[in-house]
Protein backbone atom coordinates (compact mmCIF):
# COMPACT_ATOMS: atom_id res chain seq x y z
CA UNK A 1 0.00 0.00 0.00
CA UNK A 2 3.34 1.92 0.77
CA UNK A 3 4.44 1.62 -2.52
CA UNK A 4 1.13 2.26 -4.60
CA UNK A 5 1.10 5.78 -2.57
CA UNK A 6 3.92 6.75 -3.16
CA UNK A 7 3.50 5.86 -7.02
CA UNK A 8 0.59 7.56 -7.28
CA UNK A 9 1.89 10.97 -5.28
CA UNK A 10 5.21 10.84 -8.05
CA UNK A 11 2.86 10.46 -11.19
CA UNK A 12 1.22 12.73 -9.44
CA UNK A 13 4.34 15.50 -9.24
CA UNK A 14 5.47 14.84 -12.82
CA UNK A 15 2.42 15.80 -14.62
CA UNK A 16 3.46 17.80 -17.67
CA UNK A 17 1.02 20.56 -16.62
CA UNK A 18 2.45 20.58 -12.91
CA UNK A 19 6.01 20.82 -14.05
CA UNK A 20 5.40 23.24 -16.78
CA UNK A 21 4.14 25.90 -14.15
CA UNK A 22 6.83 25.17 -11.87
CA UNK A 23 9.08 25.62 -14.40
CA UNK A 24 7.62 28.83 -15.34
CA UNK A 25 7.10 30.17 -11.85
CA UNK A 26 11.33 29.98 -11.43
CA UNK A 27 12.12 31.32 -14.92
CA UNK A 28 9.54 34.28 -15.06
CA UNK A 29 8.52 34.59 -11.10
CA UNK A 30 5.50 36.94 -10.51
CA UNK A 31 5.71 40.71 -10.95
CA UNK A 32 3.40 43.69 -11.27
CA UNK A 33 5.88 44.91 -14.53
CA UNK A 34 7.60 42.87 -16.73
CA UNK A 35 9.40 43.51 -19.95
CA UNK A 36 9.99 40.98 -22.15
CA UNK A 37 13.72 39.98 -23.70
CA UNK A 38 15.26 36.75 -24.65
CA UNK A 39 14.62 34.76 -21.06
CA UNK A 40 10.54 35.29 -21.31
CA UNK A 41 10.10 34.98 -25.15
CA UNK A 42 9.93 31.65 -27.06
CA UNK A 43 9.32 30.88 -30.46
CA UNK A 44 8.51 27.60 -32.54
CA UNK A 45 7.64 26.90 -36.02
CA UNK A 46 3.92 27.42 -36.85
CA UNK A 47 1.49 24.75 -38.86
CA UNK A 48 2.28 26.70 -41.72
CA UNK A 49 5.78 27.09 -41.14
CA UNK A 50 6.04 23.62 -40.99
CA UNK A 51 4.67 23.16 -44.33
CA UNK A 52 7.42 25.78 -45.53
CA UNK A 53 10.20 23.62 -43.92
CA UNK A 54 9.37 20.91 -45.61
CA UNK A 55 9.20 22.64 -49.08
CA UNK A 56 12.58 23.22 -48.11
CA UNK A 57 13.19 19.35 -47.53
CA UNK A 58 11.73 18.69 -51.21
CA UNK A 59 13.05 21.39 -53.28
CA UNK A 60 16.69 20.35 -51.81
CA UNK A 61 16.32 16.84 -52.90
CA UNK A 62 15.01 17.17 -55.83
CA UNK A 63 18.00 19.52 -57.14
CA UNK A 64 20.17 17.78 -55.25
CA UNK A 65 18.83 14.73 -57.36
CA UNK A 66 18.64 16.24 -60.86
CA UNK A 67 21.83 18.60 -60.29
CA UNK A 68 19.52 21.82 -60.45
CA UNK A 69 21.29 24.45 -59.63
CA UNK A 70 18.13 26.65 -59.56
CA UNK A 71 16.05 24.81 -57.23
CA UNK A 72 19.35 24.52 -55.00
CA UNK A 73 19.13 28.41 -54.94
CA UNK A 74 15.48 28.56 -54.15
CA UNK A 75 15.47 26.53 -51.59
CA UNK A 76 18.06 28.50 -49.93
CA UNK A 77 16.82 31.55 -50.43
CA UNK A 78 13.23 30.36 -49.13
CA UNK A 79 15.65 28.89 -45.87
CA UNK A 80 17.51 32.37 -45.28
CA UNK A 81 13.17 33.63 -45.38
CA UNK A 82 12.92 31.84 -42.61
CA UNK A 83 15.51 32.82 -40.52
CA UNK A 84 14.66 36.18 -41.05
CA UNK A 85 10.67 35.75 -39.78
CA UNK A 86 12.69 34.13 -37.00
CA UNK A 87 14.53 37.52 -36.00
CA UNK A 88 11.60 39.64 -36.78
CA UNK A 89 8.99 37.38 -34.89
CA UNK A 90 11.81 38.11 -31.58
CA UNK A 91 12.29 41.75 -32.21
CA UNK A 92 8.32 42.35 -32.37
CA UNK A 93 8.10 41.01 -29.06
CA UNK A 94 11.19 41.75 -27.37
CA UNK A 95 11.48 45.20 -24.95
CA UNK A 96 7.63 45.20 -24.71
CA UNK A 97 6.86 45.94 -21.08
CA UNK A 98 3.32 45.19 -19.25
CA UNK A 99 2.33 46.67 -16.40
CA UNK A 100 -0.89 45.24 -14.60
CA UNK A 101 -3.38 48.07 -12.92
CA UNK A 102 -5.73 47.83 -10.39
CA UNK A 103 -9.01 45.71 -11.93
CA UNK A 104 -12.81 47.87 -10.91
CA UNK A 105 -14.88 46.12 -8.23
CA UNK A 106 -17.43 43.06 -9.64
CA UNK A 107 -19.74 40.70 -8.56
CA UNK A 108 -19.76 37.30 -9.09
CA UNK A 109 -21.38 35.96 -12.48
CA UNK A 110 -20.37 38.98 -14.21
CA UNK A 111 -16.68 39.38 -16.57
CA UNK A 112 -14.08 40.24 -14.92
CA UNK A 113 -11.88 43.22 -16.78
CA UNK A 114 -7.92 43.67 -16.12
CA UNK A 115 -6.18 46.63 -17.06
CA UNK A 116 -2.91 45.97 -18.95
CA UNK A 117 -0.99 49.04 -19.87
CA UNK A 118 1.19 48.18 -22.71
CA UNK A 119 4.21 50.28 -24.28
CA UNK A 120 7.46 49.98 -26.18
CA UNK A 121 10.30 52.04 -27.33
CA UNK A 122 9.91 50.70 -30.97
CA UNK A 123 6.47 49.55 -33.01
CA UNK A 124 4.73 46.40 -32.49
CA UNK A 125 2.25 44.98 -34.35
CA UNK A 126 -0.42 42.24 -34.40
CA UNK A 127 0.17 41.21 -30.62
CA UNK A 128 -2.60 39.13 -29.23
CA UNK A 129 -3.18 38.75 -25.30
CA UNK A 130 -5.45 36.55 -23.40
CA UNK A 131 -6.11 34.59 -20.18
CA UNK A 132 -6.28 30.70 -20.37
CA UNK A 133 -9.92 30.33 -21.94
CA UNK A 134 -10.67 33.58 -22.63
CA UNK A 135 -11.26 36.24 -25.48
CA UNK A 136 -8.59 37.36 -26.93
CA UNK A 137 -7.88 40.95 -27.36
CA UNK A 138 -5.87 41.41 -30.80
CA UNK A 139 -3.64 45.02 -30.77
CA UNK A 140 -2.90 45.83 -34.27
CA UNK A 141 0.30 48.10 -33.20
CA UNK A 142 1.86 49.24 -30.15
CA UNK A 143 3.37 52.52 -30.44
CA UNK A 144 5.95 54.18 -27.77
CA UNK A 145 2.86 56.09 -26.19
CA UNK A 146 1.40 53.54 -23.62
CA UNK A 147 -2.11 52.32 -24.34
CA UNK A 148 -4.15 49.83 -22.17
CA UNK A 149 -5.87 47.19 -23.00
CA UNK A 150 -9.09 45.83 -21.37
CA UNK A 151 -8.68 41.79 -20.92
CA UNK A 152 -11.39 39.60 -19.80
CA UNK A 153 -11.90 36.83 -17.49
CA UNK A 154 -15.12 34.91 -16.93
CA UNK A 155 -15.50 34.35 -13.31
CA UNK A 156 -18.37 32.84 -11.12
CA UNK A 157 -17.46 32.48 -7.93
CA UNK A 158 -16.61 35.30 -5.30
CA UNK A 159 -13.34 35.80 -3.02
CA UNK A 160 -10.08 36.55 -4.15
CA UNK A 161 -9.92 35.76 -8.02
CA UNK A 162 -6.20 35.38 -9.23
CA UNK A 163 -6.37 35.11 -13.49
CA UNK A 164 -3.37 33.34 -13.95
CA UNK A 165 -0.31 33.87 -16.63
CA UNK A 166 -1.59 36.07 -19.49
CA UNK A 167 -0.38 34.93 -23.15
CA UNK A 168 1.32 37.24 -25.44
CA UNK A 169 1.66 35.87 -28.71
CA UNK A 170 2.96 36.80 -32.29
CA UNK A 171 2.71 35.93 -35.69
CA UNK A 172 4.14 38.78 -37.60
CA UNK A 173 5.61 39.23 -40.13
CA UNK A 174 4.29 35.72 -42.47
CA UNK A 175 2.69 33.27 -39.79
CA UNK A 176 5.46 31.23 -40.07
CA UNK A 177 6.68 31.76 -36.86
CA UNK A 178 4.74 31.84 -32.97
CA UNK A 179 6.77 34.18 -30.82
CA UNK A 180 5.00 33.54 -27.13
CA UNK A 181 5.23 34.46 -23.48
CA UNK A 182 3.49 33.43 -20.21
CA UNK A 183 3.80 36.01 -18.10
CA UNK A 184 2.16 36.32 -14.12
CA UNK A 185 1.72 39.94 -13.53
CA UNK A 186 0.40 39.31 -10.32
CA UNK A 187 -3.17 41.00 -10.56
CA UNK A 188 -5.89 40.13 -8.88
CA UNK A 189 -9.30 41.17 -7.26
CA UNK A 190 -11.69 40.54 -4.84
CA UNK A 191 -14.93 39.43 -6.20
CA UNK A 192 -18.39 40.29 -4.31
CA UNK A 193 -20.92 37.53 -3.98
CA UNK A 194 -23.91 37.63 -6.54
CA UNK A 195 -26.15 40.11 -4.69
CA UNK A 196 -29.89 38.75 -4.05
CA UNK A 197 -32.95 40.68 -2.95
CA UNK A 198 -34.02 40.45 0.26
CA UNK A 199 -35.50 42.55 3.21
CA UNK A 200 -35.02 39.98 6.05
CA UNK A 201 -31.22 40.66 6.53
CA UNK A 202 -31.64 43.78 8.18
CA UNK A 203 -31.76 43.56 11.73
CA UNK A 204 -30.89 45.36 14.70
CA UNK A 205 -29.22 44.32 18.00
CA UNK A 206 -31.30 46.32 20.11
CA UNK A 207 -34.30 44.78 18.81
CA UNK A 208 -35.98 42.40 16.52
CA UNK A 209 -38.94 44.31 15.32
CA UNK A 210 -37.21 45.59 11.37
CA UNK A 211 -40.53 47.66 10.70
CA UNK A 212 -38.74 50.95 11.04
CA UNK A 213 -35.53 50.16 9.30
CA UNK A 214 -36.13 53.15 7.12
CA UNK A 215 -35.39 55.09 9.84
CA UNK A 216 -32.81 54.31 11.64
CA UNK A 217 -28.89 54.77 10.96
CA UNK A 218 -29.41 57.78 8.82
CA UNK A 219 -27.98 61.50 8.89
CA UNK A 220 -30.27 64.35 9.20
CA UNK A 221 -29.19 68.45 9.83
CA UNK A 222 -27.27 68.62 13.16
CA UNK A 223 -24.11 70.27 14.53
CA UNK A 224 -22.43 67.06 15.41
CA UNK A 225 -20.48 66.21 12.98
CA UNK A 226 -18.45 67.96 9.77
CA UNK A 227 -19.34 66.78 6.74
CA UNK A 228 -18.35 69.12 4.34
CA UNK A 229 -18.26 72.33 2.68
CA UNK A 230 -21.12 73.63 0.34
CA UNK A 231 -22.13 77.26 -1.28
CA UNK A 232 -23.28 79.84 1.10
CA UNK A 233 -26.94 81.24 1.09
CA UNK A 234 -27.15 84.67 1.31
CA UNK A 235 -29.04 85.10 4.77
CA UNK A 236 -27.03 82.54 6.73
CA UNK A 237 -25.57 82.97 9.73
CA UNK A 238 -21.81 84.02 9.83
CA UNK A 239 -20.77 81.43 11.88
CA UNK A 240 -21.37 78.77 9.33
CA UNK A 241 -19.43 80.59 6.88
CA UNK A 242 -16.13 79.07 5.81
CA UNK A 243 -13.86 82.24 6.48
CA UNK A 244 -10.89 79.75 5.68
CA UNK A 245 -11.91 78.86 2.22
CA UNK A 246 -12.39 82.49 1.84
CA UNK A 247 -9.13 83.77 2.79
CA UNK A 248 -7.98 81.07 0.02
CA UNK A 249 -9.89 83.10 -2.49
CA UNK A 250 -12.37 79.73 -2.83
CA UNK A 251 -15.22 82.24 -2.92
CA UNK A 252 -17.76 82.18 0.31
CA UNK A 253 -19.11 78.47 1.16
CA UNK A 254 -20.73 77.28 4.19
CA UNK A 255 -20.02 74.96 6.80
CA UNK A 256 -22.61 71.85 6.67
CA UNK A 257 -23.00 69.51 9.93
CA UNK A 258 -24.84 66.44 10.53
CA UNK A 259 -25.86 63.74 13.23
CA UNK A 260 -27.08 60.72 13.10
CA UNK A 261 -30.72 59.96 13.78
CA UNK A 262 -31.84 56.60 16.15
CA UNK A 263 -29.70 53.74 16.81
CA UNK A 264 -27.20 52.01 13.93
CA UNK A 265 -28.15 49.36 11.88
CA UNK A 266 -26.63 46.07 12.22
CA UNK A 267 -26.09 43.09 9.96
CA UNK A 268 -26.19 39.87 10.98
CA UNK A 269 -23.97 36.69 9.84
CA UNK A 270 -24.13 33.53 11.99
CA UNK A 271 -24.57 30.05 11.42
CA UNK A 272 -21.19 29.87 8.81
CA UNK A 273 -21.84 26.18 8.49
CA UNK A 274 -25.32 25.90 7.52
CA UNK A 275 -26.01 24.88 3.84
CA UNK A 276 -27.69 28.15 3.07
CA UNK A 277 -24.86 30.28 3.92
CA UNK A 278 -24.11 31.41 -0.05
CA UNK A 279 -27.55 32.41 -0.04
CA UNK A 280 -27.47 34.61 2.97
CA UNK A 281 -24.27 35.61 1.77
CA UNK A 282 -25.39 36.96 -1.17
CA UNK A 283 -28.71 38.37 0.73
CA UNK A 284 -26.21 39.75 3.07
CA UNK A 285 -24.36 41.52 -0.24
CA UNK A 286 -27.64 43.23 -1.32
CA UNK A 287 -28.76 44.73 2.01
CA UNK A 288 -24.83 46.05 2.20
CA UNK A 289 -25.25 47.56 -1.26
CA UNK A 290 -28.96 49.12 -0.74
CA UNK A 291 -27.81 50.80 3.28
CA UNK A 292 -25.03 52.30 1.59
CA UNK A 293 -27.00 53.82 -1.46
CA UNK A 294 -29.71 55.18 0.84
CA UNK A 295 -26.62 56.64 3.50
CA UNK A 296 -27.56 54.81 6.49
CA UNK A 297 -25.00 54.23 9.18
CA UNK A 298 -24.55 50.56 10.06
CA UNK A 299 -22.29 47.87 11.47
CA UNK A 300 -21.75 43.81 10.27
CA UNK A 301 -21.13 41.02 12.66
CA UNK A 302 -20.68 37.79 11.25
CA UNK A 303 -19.69 35.43 14.24
CA UNK A 304 -17.41 36.35 16.63
CA UNK A 305 -16.15 39.13 13.87
CA UNK A 306 -17.43 42.31 14.49
CA UNK A 307 -17.30 45.78 12.23
CA UNK A 308 -18.34 48.52 13.69
CA UNK A 309 -21.04 51.13 12.32
CA UNK A 310 -19.53 53.71 9.87
CA UNK A 311 -20.76 54.94 6.15
CA UNK A 312 -19.35 55.35 2.89
CA UNK A 313 -17.85 54.07 0.01
CA UNK A 314 -15.15 52.81 2.42
CA UNK A 315 -17.11 51.38 4.85
CA UNK A 316 -19.49 49.54 2.16
CA UNK A 317 -16.51 47.63 0.54
CA UNK A 318 -14.85 46.63 3.91
CA UNK A 319 -18.03 44.73 4.79
CA UNK A 320 -18.17 43.47 1.19
CA UNK A 321 -14.74 42.16 0.98
CA UNK A 322 -15.19 40.50 4.03
CA UNK A 323 -18.22 38.57 3.78
CA UNK A 324 -16.72 38.24 -0.21
CA UNK A 325 -13.77 36.42 1.69
CA UNK A 326 -15.70 34.29 3.87
CA UNK A 327 -14.14 30.00 3.72
CA UNK A 328 -16.57 28.58 0.31
CA UNK A 329 -18.33 25.24 2.08
CA UNK A 330 -17.18 21.91 0.92
CA UNK A 331 -18.46 20.80 -2.26
CA UNK A 332 -18.90 24.22 -3.24
CA UNK A 333 -17.57 24.82 -6.30
CA UNK A 334 -15.10 26.92 -6.69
Amino acid sequence: MMNRANSTKSTRLWKPSLWLNAWLARRLPPSKQVTLAHKSIFILPTGFGLLWASLILLLFILGTNYQNNLIIGLSFLLVSLFNTCIIYSYKNLAGLSLTSSPSPQAYAGETLVFPIKLSSRQAQFEVLLSYPNNQVNVLKMIKEEPQVSLLQFKNLSRGRIFPRRLKIESRYPLGLCRAWSHIDLANQVIVFANPIESQSELSSLETDDISDTLDKGIHVQGVDEFKGLRQHIPGESLKQVAWKQLAQGRGMLSKEFQQPQGQPLWLTLDNLGSPDIEERISKLTWSIDKLSERGHIFGLVIGQHKIPPSDGESHRLMCQQTIALLPVRDGEIK
